[in-house]
């Protein structure tokens, strides 16, 4: 099985066994002619001089003169054609000419921006998300770029932490199922073609369960709870060949991941047998000495070595700290020499060795730095993303023949903040940026008016702008008002305590709301949001998360009906912060609540409903599906059988459209306790109007498999309930009983 597990590894790196012992063999006799300050040096990683992601230590002239000395084994920061060409001339006037490695965080597209991570995740299409990154790793590697800081896998749970807005949301299938198709997608048909980049899975691990939200914190929870939710995701992409991983900045239950020898060399080198390489997060191995776990950065390299992390982005610990420590006997040089030779196996892998300067072309840059094809695909990919909430009057879809619309909010001609965070900036964004009052306009018919007041600014506390957004408002027949975050309200330090609408937004909404209008209101975050009176009092809500590049004729797709809405939540959204964290599948307790109200005794708010304000799973359409005649293949089962699983789905309204149908299981009793819901499978399928479809599911016992409390995997005979549904709170359920 292990031999089989190998071959697959490789089959998925797109190379050969013959190939890869070719490599190894290369790498061995390289190793055997370096140094060890040369070695060390492959385990050295800088940022270039233009573009920060984090706290800056290096200095340029001492940078470039460690390259030129094969100090440095990896920039990150560096791209476009003549940069990486450049830079990788100095590393080539090096002793061994050993080639550099260039990185760069491409989190939701590259020159083409799509829309951020969460709001691709509302798409549940895997499909769409692989060819995204596809996209992305074509664009990057065009630029010089040999590897992404993605795809962010962890999962979270509070929606106060900023980074929500570059993963998948709080379920662990899902999150799973995401990381996988992205991975997919960034390396392509294998490392070594042109437009492969390799792959990173972070944070390694649990950075998605930081304490109360707050990014960079601690992280305290049993091992069982972080093997069933937060680990999957990163042992599949280690499964599936990712090329390198990222550990995080939170220490876990006392022991920064960055140094924590359980998850990184007992777990992902051990248990798991990854061959790639692990990269520490910007400056984490100098941070465990304010962490109070190092007291100095010699120790720190000591055990940030010792306990798997291979290389030391912007830390200046490992060249520092690690030839020394190797010569007093601290540190057995095989660390040194085993990290060394996963860097450069990835090397060869890219075909660096060969020709450092493959991926820096001028051709293919100019191919790619406007490439229509990708900007139609971005405007396709961003409406597939937007959510539904509300369409209670059915506003929606808008005829394009309407007289007088007045689009009124911050975020109405922004440009630049359409890219959402964690995108990489260039000169001519303000001109290529489809604002939303652009998409919005070029849609209407030529005898339609579209009026525009801002209103307000996103977060400050001027309310001078009202009276214009007030008069303007009178003037329409419908109103579409753009509400939400700012573009770097949400992302890496970008946690927040409140999550409502900042500034004097919702004063500003209640305002146009008196003038009787109908209102279509548009919400633009990287993360959700608590908007509890906008939620009860306007009809008409779609949530467009921040979508990139073709932002705005996403947006009027949707509005305009041209695309039928079909996304879903990735994350329950609360009624209100002190409600963090809610989610779908969380435990039963003793005392579970017996309905939404229900308060008395049981495991409750006194002040608050029981449910979040919107589920996860749920998302709405312009259409009405209908599920009926659910039917499984049994409802006693025995032994390795596999439940088949079947219900009808038909569109009963007027437009044709997508539905993401959703498969749920609870093990109602078990050796440790079970979620009330957990998600098993899902299927995104096109119905047209009138029509319907049958959809299949296959349950097997791998499904039902959960950890107990002595980490043993493995699933338990009895009852379960399996439930198919639109969402995570609307489902149709049947039980069954299935013997061990």
């Amino acid at each position: 099985m292990k031999k089989r597990c190998l071959l697959l590894a490789f089959a998925t790196f797109g190379i050969s066994i013959s190939a890869q012992k070719s490599i190894d063999q290369k790498v061995a006799d390289l190793l055997s002619k370096m140094t060890l300050e040369e070695k060390v040096g492959q385990l050295v990683q800088y940022s270039g001089f233009e573009y920060a992601t984090g706290p800056q230590n290096s200095n340029s002239a001492s940078v470039l003169d460690e390259i030129k000395k094969g100090k440095v084994g990896s920039m990150l920061n560096v791209a476009g054609t003549e940069e990486t060409h450049s830079f990788q001339k100095l590393a080539l006037q090096s002793r061994l000419k050993i080639p550099l490695l260039f990185g760069q965080d491409v989190i939701h597209g590259y020159r083409t921006t799509f829309p951020v991570n969460i709001g691709q995740a509302a798409s549940w299409d895997l499909a769409l998300i692989e060819k995204s990154e596809r996209i992305a790793a074509t664009e990057a590697s065009a630029y010089g770029i040999h590897w992404t800081f993605a795809p962010m896998v962890d999962i979270a749970r509070d929606p106060r932490w900023g980074r929500v807005m570059e993963g998948s949301g709080e379920d662990t299938y899902l999150g799973t199922k995401i990381g996988l198709a992205r991975i997919k997608g960034f390396q392509g048909k294998g490392l070594g073609n042109i437009d492969a980049v390799m792959a990173c899975a972070k944070h390694f691990a649990a950075y998605g369960a930081a304490v109360g939200g707050r990014d960079y914190n601690s992280v305290d929870m049993s091992l069982r709870q972080l093997h069933e939710t937060y680990l999957p995701p990163f042992k599949a992409a280690a499964e599936a060949g990712v090329a390198t991983f990222m550990n995080s900045f939170n220490d876990i239950n006392g022991i920064p991941a960055t140094a924590n020898k359980y998850i990184q060399r007992d777990l992902l080198k051990g248990k798991w047998n990854y061959q790639g390489f692990v990269v520490s997060d910007w400056g984490s191995i100098g941070e465990m000495v304010p962490h109070g776990y190092a007291k100095d950065n010699k120790e720190a390299a000591e055990k940030a070595i010792l306990a798997g992390s291979d290389m030391d982005m912007e830390s200046r610990a490992y060249m520092a700290e690690l030839p020394g420590l190797v010569k007093e006997g601290k540190v057995d040089a095989k660390f040194i020499d085993d990290a060394a030779r996963r860097i450069l196996i990835k090397k060869f892998e890219m075909g660096l060795f060969d020709d450092p300067y493959r991926f820096s072309n001028d051709k293919r840059q100019q191919e790619q730095t406007n490439n229509l094809e990708n900007r139609k695909f971005g405007r396709e990919f961003g409406s597939k993303s937007i959510v539904l909430l509300k369409n209670t009057n059915k506003v929606l879809p808008l005829s394009k023949s309407t007289k007088t619309v007045a689009l009124i909010g911050p975020f109405g001609k922004e440009t630049t903040a359409n890219h959402g965070f964690w995108s990489v900036a260039f000169k001519d964004d303000n001109q290529r940026i489809v604002t939303q009052f652009d998409g919005i306009k070029n849609q209407l018919d030529k005898n339609s008016t579209l009026l525009y007041a801002k209103g307000c600014n996103a977060d400050d506390q001027d309310t001078s702008m009202f009276a214009e957004a007030v008069e303007t408002a009178k003037k329409a027949d419908v109103v579409i008002m753009t509400l939400g975050e700012g573009h770097a309200m949400s992302g890496e330090a970008k946690s927040r305590s409140n999550i409502h609408f900042s500034g004097v937004q919702e004063e500003l909404l209640k305002e146009i709301a008196k003038t009787g209008k109908p209102i279509v209101l548009m919400i633009n975050a990287g993360r959700p949001l608590v908007f509890d009176w906008a939620a009860d009092n306007i009809s008409t809500i779609v949530y467009t998360w921040w979508l990139g590049t073709e932002a705005g004729n996403s947006i009027a797709d949707v509005l305009f009906g041209t695309v039928n809405p079909a996304g879903k939540l990735p994350m329950s959204f609360p009624r209100t912060e002190g409600q963090i964290p809610v989610y779908y599948n969380h435990y039963n307790t003793g005392r579970p609540a017996k309905n939404n109200t229900d308060r008395n005794y049981v495991s409750a708010y006194i002040d608050l409903d029981n449910d979040p304000k919107f589920p996860f799973g749920y998302g709405l359409s312009y259409t009405d599906f209908n599920y009926s005649d659910m039917t499984l293949s049994s409802t006693d089962l025995k032994g390795n059988q596999t439940l088949d699983i079947k219900v009808t789905v038909s569109n009963k309204g007027k437009y044709d459209g997508e539905e993401v149908v959703q498969l749920y299981i609870r093990d109602l009793f078990g050796k440790v306790v079970r979620p009330v819901k957990e998600l098993k499978g899902f299927q995104k399928i096109f119905i047209k109007k009138g029509e319907s479809k049958t959809v299949n599911f296959k349950l097997t016992t791998e499904d039902l498999k959960f950890y107990d409390d002595a980490l043993n995997y493995d699933w338990e005979g009895g009852e379960f309930d399996i439930m198919v549904g639109t969402s995570s709170k609307d489902v149709q359920t049947k039980r069954i009983n299935w013997v061990k």
